[in-house]
């Protein structure tokens, strides 16, 4: 734009050149230029320049002609040999050709053109800040070129990638099913053009030997003659958020869409409504593990400036929150959007081009820290960032290998690439735990409740369902902590269980647990795993909490049911002493339940020393599974 207003205001003052006929041929390109006939413009330019070779406002708007078209190296081209038929004549110019080099890549060209306009004074409509922030980012970039970060790209091969463009690629936790977008054709007999084309979702599964088979049309109902894009997948594989836009149920330009997978079907998509979406743009969710989270990008009103990356939050009766900005640590006046949250729940990954980056638009990482607020964001690097278009990273949960899609080959089009990413910017490890719940009697599955807790700490680190048609379920296991496990459905007892978790279990070796749950009849009972007790005391661990409050919970939900606390322990000791101690141990969680309200009449206990094993005493691992609190339903 500034250098069509300059050529514009040339017609009017002296040009360069003294030649009437290159003056001539000139004006023409000058008309056609305004009208935006190009090729007509080049024409005339050529002649401009061949009736007189040192024309210099003829060099400048060819390089901006073939700017507008994209053909950026011309561009640099002609504006170099403008600058050098008279350094000076036209200061600007440096700082326009070092924008379109950095805009390429050649940042060390782009940083001695910024060197060479600090000996000049600039029109008042380049402002000094524009001049620094070029310049900041010039050096920024040769930076990072000269100290590259690990990688080595490998391209997903023909069954994934193909001519077209593919991008947005979505991983189940499993890295088993892969969703991602492809701009296909409406008319298949025609080019890939404006007015003939479409974005759909396509899948591809990966098969024992770890290869991807030959991806498909995701097909009806979310896929449709409109454009569907930008997707992410719950944990489970069970749920995916996208965007859509224009669509006749849209709130706003762009919006956001929540698909079911029931019984390996796609559901009708339903628009997730306010307050997520707007009368303005919603689009590239990003969900947590366990679906409560909702991260995204929106150029809403109150932002601070072009998209920003909002969160809400999803209450268990299903409504989300009223989005809240991330805040100046993410967002900037340029735009940010492409969030990507791992499943550790506290790694942010995000595209910007307002921090510091190498293109247009660069990968950055973020962690949340204690206070949810987040920290200061990483550029993942040279090369991974560069000039051209990289978007829509995500990461495993093991946290060691990259999806993302990148024209870096072609320069036209997107392909999905993997690779290993470097450590200094990895998430914390994540596996999963996959299994089913069922009915222990009938071994019907079950539609239940999980609750991952963190027993040090008592933060609930996943809240989940099990599938409604046959109770199967997977959910992350960040690694490095001691869970307790409570799954619970009404009408049935709850499961608790306990359990600590170092190190990572592979896709090829998760951690499987099923979970049979036992109907409220009376002379059932579960075994309390998350009652621990002092050493050879009565007196209840801080960590006993959770437990006690789950066992709450569930005599506030079966308020007709009685039930006795058993207590046993492993053979070391006399057999009263035992017998005492486990009586005590019973006690002492019926005394919390009764201090919390529950009638002393729905409450019994017993010691039952080690009369009633249920493993040997011979070793530690049976002593300990004998050394047990039991709730039992007795009415």
């Amino acid at each position: 734009m500034v250098l069509t207003n300059y050529h514009i205001m040339s017609a009017q003052q002296n040009l360069y050149t003294k030649s009437k006929k290159a003056q001539k041929f000139y004006f023409e390109a000058l008309k056609n230029f305004d009208n935006r006939m190009d090729e007509k413009a080049l024409d005339y330019l050529k002649k401009a320049i061949s009736a007189d070779k040192n024309f210099i406002e003829a060099y400048f708007m060819m390089a901006q002609v073939y700017k507008d078209s994209g053909n950026l190296d011309q561009a640099i081209e002609s504006f170099q040999k403008g600058l050098e038929i008279k350094p000076g004549y036209f200061p600007e110019g440096y700082y326009i050709l070092a924008q379109i080099q950095y805009s390429k890549g050649y940042y060390m060209d782009a940083l001695e053109n910024m060197k060479t306009l600090s000996g000049y004074t600039l029109p008042q409509r380049i402002s000094e800040s524009d001049i620094q922030r070029l310049r900041e980012k010039c050096s920024f970039a040769v930076n990072m070129v000269e100290n590259p970060v690990p990688f080595e790209p490998v391209n997903l091969g023909d069954s994934v990638n193909s001519s077209r463009n593919e991008y947005w690629p979505s991983l189940s936790l499993d890295e088993n099913k892969l969703i991602f977008t492809v701009l296909d054709p409406v008319d298949p007999s025609k080019p890939i053009a404006f007015g003939n084309r479409q974005e759909d979702f396509y899948f591809s599964v990966r098969n024992e030997e770890g290869k991807w088979s030959r991806s498909r049309n995701l097909g009806p109902p979310v896929n449709t003659m409109d454009n569907e894009g930008a997707q992410t997948l719950s944990a489970d594989g069970r749920f995916m958020f996208f965007t859509a836009c224009n669509r006749p149920d849209g709130k706003g330009m762009c919006d956001i869409y929540l698909s079911r997978n029931i019984k390996e079907k796609w559901s009708i998509p339903v628009n997730i409504g306010s307050p997520v979406n707007t009368s303005s743009s919603e689009k590239h969710p990003s969900v947590s593990a366990d679906g409560k989270i909702l991260y995204f990008a929106s150029d809403r009103p109150g932002g601070k400036g072009g998209l920003d990356i909002y969160v809400s939050y999803r209450s268990d009766n299903g409504i989300w929150s009223d989005p809240v900005n991330l805040g100046d640590s993410i967002n900037t006046p340029g735009n940010e959007q492409s969030p990507f949250i791992h499943p550790d729940g506290k790694t942010l990954y995000f595209s910007s081009e307002g921090h510091m980056n190498l293109g247009l638009g660069d990968i950055f990482r973020s962690e949340m820290k204690y206070d949810k607020t987040w920290s200061a964001p990483i550029n993942l690097g040279y090369p991974i960032n560069t000039f051209n278009n990289e978007m829509g990273l995500i990461i495993n949960s093991a946290g060691d290998i990259a999806f993302y899609s990148s024209d870096r080959h072609s320069g036209i089009d997107l392909d999905i690439y993997k690779f290993i990413l470097y450590p200094d910017v990895r998430p914390d490890p994540v596996s999963y735990m996959k299994g089913r719940v069922f009915d222990s009697l009938t071994y019907k599955g079950l539609e239940s409740s999980f609750r991952l807790i963190d027993l040090t700490s008592g933060e609930v680190i996943i809240e989940s369902v099990s599938s409604p048609e046959d109770g199967n379920f997977l959910v992350p296991l960040p690694s490095g902590r001691n869970y307790a496990l409570n799954v619970s459905k009404t009408g049935y007892l709850f499961y608790s269980g306990h359990f600590p978790f170092e190190g990572i279990h592979e896709r090829s070796n998760p951690y499987l647990k099923d979970i049979p749950l036992q109907p409220v009849i009376p002379g059932n009972k579960i075994i309390l795993n998350n009652i621990f007790f002092e050493f050879d005391k009565s007196d209840l661990k801080p960590e006993s909490e959770i437990e006690l409050r789950k066992i709450l919970e569930f005599l506030q939900l079966n308020p007709l049911v009685k039930i006795q606390i058993n207590g046993h322990t492993d053979n070391i000791g006399t057999e009263d002493y035992n017998a005492g101690l486990s009586e005590r141990r019973a006690l002492a969680v019926v005394t919390w339940l009764l201090n919390k309200g529950v009638e002393k009449y729905r409450l019994k206990y017993k010691g039952y020393g080690f009369s009633v094993p249920v493993a040997t005493n011979e070793t530690e691992e049976g002593r300990a599974l004998n050394r047990r609190t039991e709730l039992q339903v007795i009415e």
